[in-house]
C-alpha cells in the first residue's frame, strides 16, 4: 500500500496526474489503478478527474507487477555509476529510452534488462527502471532505478524539482543578454498533437527554463548555452529556446526549416545531481560532450578564428 501526501505544487491537479507524479509512474498506469478501485483520497474511492488539494492523503494499492514482455539485449552501456539501488549511464544520441510503437526493441530498457538482474516495476512493464527520460536525439546523463523504493525516491526528487540538471545546447542566434529565463506554460500544439507548444489552447502545465551563454560564435551566428530546466516537461528545453528565438541546432521539429550542421538536436544532458535514495548522500555525475557535438564546436571555433 502506498500512502502519499499531496504537496502544494500538486494542488489543483487531476488525481491521475498527481498520482503519477507522486508514485513515479505513468499517467495511464495511475488512471488504471484508479479505474480498478485501487486508489482512495481521504479514505474515499476516487475518480481520475477529481482535483486534489494540498495535504490530501492518497492511498494506492498497485497490482502485483506482471512479468516483463521485453527481451534483454546485449546493447553496450556507458556506465558512470552503479550500485545496488540505481545505475547512471551516459546515453548516446539515437538510443530510444523505452519501447513504444515503432521501437519495440533496441532501447535503453532492453539494454538495462540484459545488464541488471532487477529493475523497478513502478513505471510499468514497458518502462522498468525508468524514472525520467531523454529524447531519442538527446545524449547525456540518465539515472535508472533497480527497485521500487529507489524509483519512488528519485521520482519524488524530480517532482519536487530538487534534482540538479544542466544541459549544453548549441542554438541558432546570438542572445541580446548573457543569461535569461523562459517562464511559459506548455501544452499540446493546437494543430499537431505530437508537438508541444507555448501557445496551447487546451490544458497547460507550468514550465521554466534558465540559460546562460558559454560561447558566442559570431561568424556563424551560433551560441553555446548552459541550460537548467527548473521543471521537467516533454520537449521543454527545445520548445522554450525556440520560443525565445534561439532554436536548437539540428532540431527537426522546433528548429527553423534550414539545413543543419547536425543530424540530431544539438542538446546534451551534461550533468545530473540528486540525493541517493538509500544513503541520502548528495551525488553528481557528468558526461562529456559526444564526438559529434565536439567536432561541430571545433569547426565553429575554426570559422571564428578565420573570420575577419
Amino acid at each position: 500500500m502506498l500512502r502519499l501526501v499531496v504537496a502544494d505544487f500538486d494542488a489543483g491537479d487531476r488525481l491521475d496526474q498527481a498520482l503519477a507524479a507522486l508514485a513515479g509512474t505513468s499517467r495511464s498506469q495511475a488512471r488504471r489503478w484508479i479505474d480498478e478501485g485501487r486508489v482512495r483520497v481521504g479514505g474515499v474511492p476516487a475518480r481520475a478527474s477529481q482535483r486534489v488539494a494540498a495535504g490530501d492523503l492518497v492511498e494506492a494499492e498497485p497490482p502485483e507487477p506482471l512479468p516483463s514482455p521485453l527481451s534483454p539485449e546485449p546493447i553496450p552501456l556507458a556506465i558512470l555509476h552503479e550500485d545496488a539501488d540505481l545505475i547512471v549511464i551516459d546515453k548516446p544520441a539515437g538510443l530510444v529510452v523505452h519501447p513504444a510503437p515503432g521501437h519495440p526493441r533496441g532501447t535503453l530498457v532492453n539494454a538495462l534488462l540484459h545488464h541488471c538482474a532487477d529493475l523497478s516495476g513502478v513505471g510499468g512493464v514497458f518502462r522498468p527502471g525508468i524514472v525520467h527520460r531523454l529524447d531519442r536525439g538527446t545524449s547525456g546523463v540518465l539515472v535508472a532505478a533497480k527497485h521500487d523504493a529507489a524509483h519512488r525516491s528519485l521520482a519524488r526528487q524530480f517532482q519536487e524539482h530538487s534534482v540538479e540538471r544542466e544541459y549544453r545546447a548549441l542554438v541558432r542566434g546570438l542572445p541580446a543578454s548573457e543569461a535569461g529565463r523562459v517562464d511559459r506554460p506548455l501544452g499540446r500544439h493546437p494543430r499537431d498533437r505530437k508537438r508541444i507548444s507555448v501557445a496551447a489552447r487546451g490544458p497547460v502545465r507550468e514550465a521554466r527554463t534558465a540559460w546562460r551563454v558559454l560561447r558566442r560564435f559570431t561568424a556563424s551566428e551560433r551560441s553555446l548555452l548552459a541550460v537548467r530546466p527548473e521543471t521537467g516537461r516533454t520537449h521543454q528545453i527545445r520548445v522554450h529556446l525556440a520560443s525565445a528565438g534561439l532554436p536548437v541546432v539540428g532540431d527537426p521539429v522546433y528548429g527553423r526549416a534550414v539545413r543543419s550542421e547536425l543530424a540530431r538536436p544539438a542538446l546534451h544532458a551534461a550533468s545530473l545531481g540528486f540525493e541517493h535514495p538509500r544513503s541520502a548522500e548528495s551525488m553528481r555525475f557528468e558526461a562529456p560532450l559526444p564526438a559529434d557535438l565536439s567536432e561541430l564546436l571545433a569547426a565553429l571555433e575554426e570559422r571564428e578564428a578565420g573570420a575577419p
